[in-house]
């Protein structure tokens, strides 16, 4: 049934207003987050316009701090500071976009485990709805024989647009109705009336969702700040703590080094750093194929089991679709008992578990709409692209390969397999949503010619 306060207006239920309470701040979140990003250099792919810029010794300041012993501590004590700055702000961003992605972990399973449910109760409530139907048809069929039989009470009854409860009342009255008949139009009316409660409380339920969705939608974009601000916050210490650390390690020593000095060396050490680089990048080339390799002959062995109909992972279809990661699924889509807490939740994914470090490939195109870390999913990464959405949880750490807002094809490596967040072993957790609203991967994938597990 329906449920409605004093005043008629319909009403969600009380663990929707609970965890809406409990996100209610997100936005007081997101703000805070924004401005880390502002203090830290701006968002990833947008222009940056800061608060205010940090303003870092030039190597002229450095020469000129040595006139005097006064002039060298001040600077050293300003160096100093700037770095112990850099630290802070990293450690403090990236503090804030795990507390943020917790909190949209939490806000997005609320919603995940409310809309399949409520999925289930519009599929239960379709089905008693065809079945109310049947009922209505049998009653009709049996209204229209008594009616043949020299008598169109029946039919007149069955066909009146009155309520159910006149409608029995009137079969009480109606002596040509044998005790058989009015059992079939009870039955009927019965399973109408079971029809429109089921249907009643779908509409509750989809009422509640829009809470829970509006709750969701905050705490991501609450998360997605947050996380840019860490990634800003970490690429600008890697870009200026080398520099600041020589420039301090020149004034501690009181040598007459210039920022040409420093050059030479930073030029011999990225020559050194862009071959150790492009080593790993071939490493990496070199492992993909291997296990790409492996993955056919597995599939191939198997009779095409293993690997995406004969696919091996990171190879796109005819449908412009890939394997995230071939391996035996750990654990399926829907209610299970958690590995962890013991206890029997709604799990929003399908494991899939082929071993740590192993590469995962975008299974479609689009733009990494969060690439951070999110709560009990570990580190993450998140792809949109033509209304679908797909989430790989429990990246190593250190094994998040792309940035917030960069556009990835489908079949592009975008990470490796870890143990990140609430996990209990190596595993990619996958996730597919369309139009925001979670689905299960392993058929929304074969639809596709792409098979898991």
């Amino acid at each position: 049934m329906k449920r409605h306060n004093r005043h008629g207006e319909k009403t969600v239920p009380r663990t929707v207003h609970t965890v809406a309470q409990r996100l209610r701040h997100a936005k007081l979140v997101a703000v805070v987050a924004i401005a880390a990003v502002a203090l830290t250099g701006g968002i990833v792919g947008q222009a940056a316009s800061p608060a205010y810029a940090i303003e870092y010794p030039s190597w002229e300041d450095v020469q000129n701090a040595r006139s005097s012993e006064s002039a060298k501590q001040a600077e050293i004590t300003r160096i100093q500071d700037l770095l112990a700055q850099l630290e802070t702000t990293v450690t403090d961003t990236q503090a804030a976009s795990v507390a943020r992605g917790e909190e949209y972990q939490v806000a997005q399973d609320a919603f995940d485990e409310a809309d399949f449910k409520a999925s289930q109760l519009q599929e239960d409530a379709d089905e008693a709805e065809a079945v109310a139907a049947d009922s209505k048809l049998r009653a009709g069929q049996l209204a229209a024989r008594i009616s043949r039989g020299g008598s169109d009470v029946s039919a007149t009854l069955f066909f009146d647009s009155g309520s159910a409860d006149d409608l029995l009342s009137q079969l009480g009255m109606a002596s040509k109705i044998t005790d058989q008949s009015a059992g079939i139009y009870t039955k009927a009316t019965q399973d109408q009336n079971a029809a429109q409660s089921l249907t009643d409380q779908a509409e509750v339920a989809k009422d509640a969702l829009k809470v829970l969705s509006d709750a969701a939608a905050e705490a991501f974009e609450a998360a997605r700040v947050a996380a840019v601000a860490a990634e800003t916050a970490l690429t600008e210490q890697q870009e200026n703590r080398a520099v600041l650390e020589q420039q301090l390690l020149v004034l501690s020593e009181n040598r007459a080094a210039t920022e040409a000095d420093y050059a030479v060396g930073e030029q011999v050490r990225a020559v050194e750093a862009a071959r150790v680089a492009d080593l790993a990048r071939q490493a990496r080339a070199a492992e993909a194929a291997s296990y790409a390799a492996m993955s056919a002959r597995s599939s191939a062995a198997s009779g095409g089991g293993g690997g995406g109909g004969g696919a091996p992972a990171g190879v796109v279809s005819s449908n412009g679709w890939a394997l995230p990661a071939a391996g035996p699924v750990s654990s399926s889509y829907g209610y299970r008992i958690h590995p962890l807490t013991g206890v029997r939740t709604f799990h929003n994914g399908t494991d899939i578990a082929p071993g740590c470090g192993l590469p995962i490939y975008a299974a479609h195109s689009g733009t990494v709409t969060y690439a951070g870390n999110n709560g009990a999913y570990g580190n993450f990464v998140q792809v949109t692209g033509s209304g679908v959405t797909t989430g790989y949880a429990h990246i190593m750490n250190g094994g998040v390969l792309v940035r917030n807002g960069q556009s990835v094809n489908a079949g592009d490596l975008i990470a490796r397999i870890g143990t990140t967040g609430a996990s209990n072993g190596c595993h990619l957790h996958f996730e597919v949503r369309v139009g925001g609203s979670l689905t299960d991967a392993v058929p929304f994938l074969s639809a596709r010619g792409i098979r898991i597990g």
